[in-house]
């Protein structure tokens, strides 16, 4: 289990498995709850480096970044340390 901390968005953690490159268990703390359920579903068993080019660089608003970016920073990290 990774547990990733955000900054600059309304969600404060992501936690999540990777297994062969996959992405497994997301669960966001935080920010907005329905939306961020709905990302989790949606990236369930994903290629975790597909899911870095498809989400990196999102904003939300007028923030440079987002939920989805966040998620993206986060799989990034935890690719380079394994």
């Amino acid at each position: 289990m990774y547990t990733y901390k955000t900054s600059g968005t309304c969600s404060s953690e992501i936690h999540f498995d990777l297994k062969d490159g996959k992405v497994y268990n997301v669960a966001f703390v935080g920010g907005c709850n329905g939306n961020l359920k709905g990302i989790s579903k949606l990236v369930e068993g994903q290629d975790a480096q597909h899911l870095i080019d498809l989400l990196k660089g999102n904003t939300c608003g007028f923030k440079p970044t987002s939920c989805p970016d966040q998620l993206a920073r986060a799989l990034e990290t935890a690719l380079q340390s394994a």
